[in-house]
């Protein structure tokens, strides 16, 4: 049996067999079925994943960071270092393309002391993958070794790899890269299931990632990533591809609950109401506050703007108040704000959102 960490309490769940294993990372132990969220870039900083965690996220991740950054001590990308004891376990994620530099930088991500280092071979925006990283690294399977080798030689924490099918439908080699990099030392794989010529573009296909975990060479926990939106979903893709665990991110945008949504489904077969107005408010409001708290207030409203439409979807006549939040430059002015919404909407509980986030911000966000 195993305890999980939800909203601050331990519970113990039961798994419909009785039995509940955990997953393996190394040293770092996660419930059966852990739900991981996505390292995105300019969404997944400490303000959201601190309300992902209260709501069940089982494992976090850093934005991605340059290795080359981080050697040359950029500010962006020392402080995509920071984290709290609260996000424990967490993984810090590098991408590059040259062995040195990516060596080097996981020994500097290992004075922070996170729970382990994540290798980003997944990212497929153009200003990445023209620096010959992230997605990049797919169309040679040999520098993705000695790559994923520099940095496991280079640290004692555990390495991971985040990363997809392949380059594009002729080149979709995921079982050898998943061999491959078991045997130079990673202890756990996440695979998106998109080439990185569909972008975020048609169905993640699922049915590699399956083939991957049932490939009776891999012993490493295998986690899949796309498309999941739903507690349904993530069950009937948990049953039909067998993975380890899912990770889940552009679902959680705007709406941290879909962690508890599938832990309770999964457990119990039920869904759970979906949040009333006063909490999505109250969480919006928490993660506003955390951001001020940690970027100052002008900063910190600033990169809240684009977390309310997911916050605020599906409430009649929103736009009117979605400006105002947009607009307004002062906490206690977007506070005010909130508080009209509560008064305004009192009662109202919304359906859950698809994200809004346009294809064009999406392209910029690394998972």
């Amino acid at each position: 049996m195993c305890r999980i960490q939800n909203w601050g309490q331990l519970y113990t769940l039961n798994s419909f067999s009785g039995v509940y294993c955990m997953v393996k990372i190394g040293n770092i132990s996660l419930p059966d079925f852990p739900l991981l969220l996505a390292p995105m870039e300019d969404v997944s900083d400490p303000p959201f994943r601190y309300v992902c965690k209260q709501n069940g996220a089982d494992l976090m991740y850093s934005e991605f960071i340059s290795s080359e950054g981080l050697i040359r001590d950029a500010i962006k990308s020392r402080q995509k270092l920071d984290f709290t004891e609260f996000e424990r376990p967490f993984g810090i994620q590098i991408f590059g393309g040259d062995e040195e530099a990516m060596a080097m930088s996981a020994r500097i991500v290992a004075t922070v002391q996170p729970d382990l280092v994540d290798i980003n071979f997944g990212c497929p925006v153009k200003k990445v993958v023209c620096k010959g990283a992230g997605a990049a690294v797919l169309k040679d399977v040999e520098l993705m070794t000695r790559l994923t080798k520099a940095v496991v030689d280079s640290t004692d924490l555990p390495v991971t790899v985040k990363t997809r099918l392949g380059w594009d439908d002729n080149s979709r080699n995921i079982e050898e890269v998943a061999e491959r990099l078991q045997d130079v030392g990673i202890k756990a794989l996440t695979i998106h299931g998109r080439t990185r010529a569909q972008l975020y573009k048609g169905e993640a296909d699922w049915s590699l990632i399956a083939r991957v975990k049932n490939n009776a060479r891999i012993q490493i926990p295998i986690f899949g990533n796309g498309d999941i939106d739903s507690p349904q979903k993530a069950l009937e893709y948990k049953n039909r591809y067998g993975v380890d665990g899912i990770m889940i991110g552009r679902a959680a945008i705007g709406y941290p609950w879909i962690f508890r949504e599938i832990k309770h489904f999964v457990q119990t077969g039920e869904i759970q109401p979906l949040p009333a107005i006063d909490e999505r408010v109250e969480v919006c409001r928490i993660h506003l506050r955390k951001s001020v708290e940690w970027k100052g207030e002008i900063l910190g409203i600033l990169e809240m703007r684009r977390h309310y439409t997911n916050y605020l979807k599906g409430l009649p006549h929103i736009k009117e108040y979605r400006t105002k939040l947009v607009t307004v430059k002062t906490l206690q002015e977007v506070e005010v704000v909130l508080d009209e919404i509560k008064v305004k909407f009192a009662g109202m509980v919304p359906e859950r959102p698809v994200t809004t986030f346009q294809q064009s911000q999406l392209e910029e966000c690394a998972y």
